[in-house]
């Protein structure tokens, strides 16, 4: 270890930090008990809309001109350009939806309009993709459980899934707390917070393991607070450049990719928090020692075999 390394008491705030975390998740897990998640169209099931402006469309207009023809809470935003609108309706299906919802848009309107697209999601698909992307979870905590066993130690993998999961139910109960709608591109964020989280957890592991068979005479707390002192920059520079690309997407990305954006920044501050608290924690509670991480000796067959 460098002696000009300053290394941080991380572990002498892992109980504030535990309380911390059950309070998040007690949230988190009421929120999607009591409120239940806001599902988009591409899990309830619904009609698509999407028609082109000549020049640059004002949503809030759009959603007064729906709502007065009956349209009530339809979803408007832009898709990609100013002048191409999607609209999101919880109707049943109807083939003539996309002409009557061009009829109430055009109505005291001088410029032409266009409709592109009219399509319906059955619910039945809706259904499918929630229970999809249910098992899709379950299988990526799943296999990296297995992965980390064999890189590293149980007590790793078992660590490291607890994380996950933690980051996980706080980001879906971020959005069922606020009542942010979830689709697939949400869906789609949560999976990637899995990945980015797992990386930055990969590290931490890696660097808790080698100093646990290099250092003779700390203790397993001081082991943790030296690993987690030597990853913290790397794992904040990465962290904060992740950000400041998430905070340009939720701001200026448009309404496609805004619950995306949203899902990724949650789960980036929440991965950075719990690589540090939460599954070093996890292994100071499973009392990882020394013991767990030398290889057990050989005996005295193999020791002959090996010699040239």
């Amino acid at each position: 270890m460098s002696a000009h390394l300053k290394t941080y008491n991380f572990m002498g705030l892992r109980k504030l930090a535990t309380i911390f975390s059950v309070i998040l998740l007690l949230l988190s897990i009421g929120s999607m008990a009591v409120r239940g998640l806001n599902f988009g169209l591409d899990f309830t099931g619904g009609s698509l809309v999407e028609v082109g402006y000549e020049q640059e469309a004002d949503l809030n207009n759009i959603r007064l001109q729906l709502q007065n023809a009956g349209f009530e809470g339809a979803v408007v935003q832009t898709f990609g350009a100013s002048t191409d609108i999607l609209i999101r309706l919880g109707s049943d299906h109807d083939p003539k939806l996309g002409d009557k919802v061009l009829a109430a848009l055009q109505e005291g309107e001088t410029q032409t309009i266009e409709l592109r697209r009219n399509e319906f999601v059955g619910a039945q698909v809706g259904e499918e993709l929630r229970e999809q992307g249910g098992l899709g979870l379950l299988l990526a905590l799943f296999m990296i459980m297995v992965y980390v066993s064999f890189r590293f130690q149980l007590k790793f993998a078992v660590g490291a899934v607890v994380a996950l999961a933690h980051d996980v139910l706080i980001v879906v109960g971020f959005f069922a707390l606020f009542q942010i709608e979830f689709d697939l591109t949400v869906l789609a964020a949560v999976l990637a917070v899995i990945g980015y989280s797992l990386n930055d957890t990969i590290v931490v592991a890696d660097r808790i393991r080698e100093n646990f068979r290099k250092l003779r005479n700390e203790t397993s707390i001081e082991i943790m607070n030296i690993s987690l002192s030597q990853t913290l920059s790397r794992t904040l520079m990465t962290s904060l450049t992740t950000l400041l690309v998430l905070v340009a997407l939720a701001f200026f990305g448009g309404e496609m990719i805004h619950g995306f954006a949203i899902a990724l920044l949650v789960g980036v501050v929440v991965g950075t928090y719990s690589s540090i608290y939460v599954a070093a924690n996890a292994l100071i509670m499973m009392g990882l020692c020394k013991e767990d991480l030398i290889p057990p000796p050989k005996d005295d067959q193999e020791a002959i075999d090996e010699l040239p």
